[in-house]
């Protein structure tokens, strides 16, 4: 029997190991879609109430670790307690990483075809701007924009008024993870296919961000497009990252991996993660008060978001429970941390938990499986117009002498 309540024990090794292979068929498209999508939020909204504090500090406000969802660091002064304030972080409400995320699913939707850097200038800005929508952390309908950090009203700032070249308009901005944190599509969409993935996000991030923060946006994109491959594994997923990743990133993320297998309890690995990290992050060991490198262009460095989730769910062998609770648990920005693991684990077919599932809809009052029936569609969609457009290069190709044509 699981244990339930935020503070059980966490389920033991075999439990683990087995949990995303024990269904009696293999998961396909649709499936991993909907598992990446939904497991980015829930894993969101369960960091959400511990962003910024330490494992020491995470354990000591809750009478140990984190293991569901957990209302507000503050309890009923979550609206005037600073640094918070006026968030409602807790009690399952996702934060602007889920709000960006869907708010890229929509502009696919309306595409319905690849995205670049305009179609963030032309689709996803107008959209954060003009279209009021419920949002959790404030309990009140708003604009998303009102919700967002500055890193992301930059798009605003630089798109919308500064009218920037869209593909440049992320030079400047503070370098975080900012918009790697909703690229999950962006993988899916290239489900298979990382090196796609890699090449689109890196485009639609020119718009956002520059340096390492950028890379890292690339990186993610192709992490889920190869944890959604058939057969694919955690390991596999980091061989097809360090393959494409470039400069800190890349290191970085060799580093924390190659911690990573040493461990397979969350537990162990937290401060191991922590200390591999560190020498590739800009921000330092107070998440509150950077240091003045801080988030400044570099090809040394890396945002720490993305090699610790990677290195939670090679912790977690690709279990979601377990690599959402390590990065939950991990601290400092973890509702990203555990929006990535959450999508890479849900991409690689592991269930998320579906009483976490419903309570983070239910409180965030939104359908999270509405964004992954629209991205599965415009999934295929864009399939079937790479094959018309490959096909149409095969007969021209071949109409120079460059090869045979097979059609």
């Amino acid at each position: 029997m699981t244990p339930k309540g935020p503070h059980a024990p966490a389920e033991d090794e075999l439990s683990r190991k087995t949990a995303a292979s024990s269904e009696s068929c293999p998961v396909g498209l649709d499936e991993r879609i909907t598992r990446a999508l939904v497991g980015a939020a829930v894993g969101d909204a369960l960091g959400g109430p511990v962003e910024g504090y330490s494992p020491e500090q995470i354990a000591e406000r809750h009478g140990g670790r984190v293991h569901g969802i957990v209302g507000p660091w503050h309890g009923d002064d979550w609206r005037t307690a600073r640094p918070i304030a006026p968030y409602h972080k807790g009690d399952g409400h996702v934060t602007d990483d889920t709000l960006m995320t869907h708010a890229l699913v929509r502009v696919y939707g309306h595409v319905r075809d690849h995205l670049d850097a305009y179609a963030v200038a032309e689709h996803l800005v107008p959209d954060l701007m003009t279209n009021p929508r419920w949002i959790p952390e404030l309990q009140a309908e708003a604009l998303p924009l009102h919700r967002l950090f500055l890193a992301e009203k930059w798009l605003v700032a630089r798109l919308a008024y500064g009218h920037a070249d869209p593909r440049e308009a992320g030079v400047g901005n503070i370098v975080n993870c900012g918009a790697a944190m909703y690229m999950a599509p962006v993988g899916l969409v290239n489900a298979a296919h990382p090196a796609a993935a890699y090449a689109e996000a890196l485009d639609i991030a020119g718009a956002h961000q520059s340096s390492y923060g950028r890379e890292a946006a690339g990186v993610l994109a192709a992490a889920v497009a190869a944890a959604a491959a058939p057969g694919a594994t955690p390991d596999s997923v980091v061989a097809a990252c360090l393959s494409l990743a470039k400069d800190g990133t890349r290191e970085a993320i060799e580093k924390v991996c190659e911690v990573a297998v040493r461990h397979r309890d969350f537990e162990s690995a937290l401060r191991p993660l922590r200390a591999a990290v560190a020498p590739y992050d800009t921000v330092g060991p107070d998440y509150r008060a950077p240091s003045l490198a801080a988030r400044r262009p570099s090809r040394l460095h890396a945002v720490e978001e993305l090699p610790v989730a990677l290195g939670m769910v090679l912790v977690a062998g690709g279990d979601y429970r377990h690599a959402v609770l390590g990065a939950v648990n991990y601290g400092r920005d973890c509702d990203s941390i555990a929006t990535m693991a959450g999508a890479l684990a849900g991409a690689l077919g592991s269930p998320v938990p579906e009483e976490w599932a419903k309570t983070v809809a239910e409180a965030s009052r939104l359908d999270l499986w509405a964004p992954a029936r629209t991205l599965t569609e415009v999934t295929r969609e864009i399939f079937a117009a790479d094959v018309r457009r490959r096909r149409t290069h095969e007969r021209a190709f071949a109409a120079l002498g460059g090869t045979a044509c097979s059609d």
